[in-house]
């Protein structure tokens, strides 16, 4: 077990509380979120809760968190996908059937309703806070561009199988399916060339549009609700830089990839500075 898994599990046993998210701003017009990155389920769900931890940081994207670090504006989710899921429209944010898990049952009887009320306050308390940083961005700023940062499995039949095509697997999807492409053409060009030019465990980054992932309701939350000054890139980078079976990290890999997200970062700063001129 990892040190940040072991924080996690052990605010499990003393039954304690976490925040929905940690919010901390920090200048500049650029943000950082990792919405998936929660491991932790609360007292309530945990004693009703089903599946597996294993299972549950399989599927949830442990890690996006550091690398949100990249910026000094960040917002990083502190609960498993699995109670909450901030990244789907708010009537499907609580898992309740398999087939909304990708065919996991998630609860060992049908969920509780108090369990889903508490999870849809924690689900509008995020999109409050949300929307109050981003307008304070945006007041500061005209402009900003949130890097909405994901990470995705590549071998579902188990670590030592062989992992999922290339071709259809880019190292890193860019998910812009839901936004008017046109008006962000030179956030999202200057983002795939500069992460493009990083290289990731001795090898160029793989990084492609939409062919994974066109982004999920995050990204599209903020593209209706500021649909002149915000954009979101919807990141998804496969687990190259980890085990995804064991949760083992790839330091090398995963530097790697942090310094070219950082890259990114710093190239769109120069794009909304220009376009602002």
């Amino acid at each position: 077990m990892f040190l940040w898994q072991f924080e996690l599990s052990a605010g499990n046993l003393c039954c304690m509380e976490y925040d929905i998210c940690k919010i901390e701003r920090g200048g500049g017009p650029v943000v950082a979120a990792a919405i998936h990155d929660g491991h932790f389920v609360s007292p309530q769900a945990v004693s009703t809760i089903a599946i597996s931890e294993d299972e549950r940081l399989r599927e949830e994207d442990p890690y996006t968190g550091i690398f949100a670090r990249i910026c000094r504006n960040r917002i990083i989710a502190n609960y498993s996908r699995f109670e909450v899921d901030l990244n789907r429209p708010r009537e499907k944010a609580v898992y309740i059937k398999p087939e909304d898990a990708w065919g996991l049952k998630v609860w060992k009887d049908d969920v509780n309703q108090d369990i889903i009320s508490s999870s849809l306050e924690k689900y509008d308390l995020f999109y409050r806070r949300a929307h109050k940083f981003f307008k304070e961005i945006e007041a500061g700023y005209g402009r900003f561009v949130v890097l909405d940062i994901h990470s995705y499995c590549h071998r579902r039949d188990g670590s030592g199988v062989d992992p999922a095509p290339q071709r259809d697997n880019p190292d890193i999807n860019l998910g812009t399916g839901n936004m008017n492409r046109a008006l962000w053409s030179n956030i999202i060009e200057r983002f795939i060339r500069d992460a493009s030019s990083q290289r990731a465990g001795g090898r160029p980054l793989d990084v492609r549009e939409n062919i994974r992932f066109k982004g999920g309701y995050f990204s599209k939350w903020i593209h209706e609700t500021f649909p002149q000054t915000g954009c979101c890139l919807a990141i998804e980078i496969k687990k190259i830089f980890m085990d995804e079976w064991s949760g083992q990290l790839y330091p090398e890999i995963f530097e790697d990839i942090k310094n070219a997200l950082h890259i990114t970062s710093r190239g769109i700063c120069r794009e909304l500075s220009v376009s602002k001129e």
